[in-house]
């Protein structure tokens, strides 16, 4: 059945193909917290291994939520680790990291998806796929709002 949605097939492909790369990016971001989760030692391991937890559960429900907009919008998601090694930009930190290192390499994760975020804002917000708009907004929110504390972590 056709989509009768009010949106071109190639306005939902356009913004399907900028979700799945959300969708890569939020991964590699997911995997990287979780890392971090179950690696970080020393004075203040507790309050960073829970903050490193909520971000992690965090990102497990926002990526089903991007993978079902992209589903929503009729198109297939890609999603073998191949695929999002394809098409995120985040890097991988290997071995052990200390946590100012860790919180540091967060928060680049998390501005490189805030960025990805408002230029696919502009698009949907563009388009009027307010659906898409709403969970990007909220998705900016959280992002800005862990940015944010672990910066502050970083200053204490």
């Amino acid at each position: 059945m056709e989509y009768q949605t009010g949106m071109s097939e190639q306005i939902r492909k356009q913004i399907s193909t900028e979700l799945s790369t959300l969708l890569a990016e939020s991964y590699a971001l997911y995997l990287k917290v979780q890392d971090f989760h179950w690696n970080v030692t020393g004075p203040g391991f507790f309050g960073l291994h829970i903050f490193f937890e909520k971000q992690y559960q965090d990102l497990a429900e926002a990526l089903d939520e991007i993978a079902e907009r992209i589903r929503a919008l009729g198109f297939f998601v890609e999603g073998s680790f191949s695929a999002f090694q394809k098409l995120s930009s985040l890097k991988e930190e290997k071995g052990k990291q200390p946590k100012e290192a860790m919180l540091k390499h967060l928060i680049e994760g998390h501005e490189s998806v805030i960025r990805l975020l408002r230029s696919l804002n502009a698009l949907a917000d563009k388009e009027k796929d307010f659906a898409t708009t709403e969970l990007l907004s909220k998705r900016l929110l959280i992002h800005e709002k862990f940015a944010w504390m672990a910066r502050s972590e970083l200053s204490s």
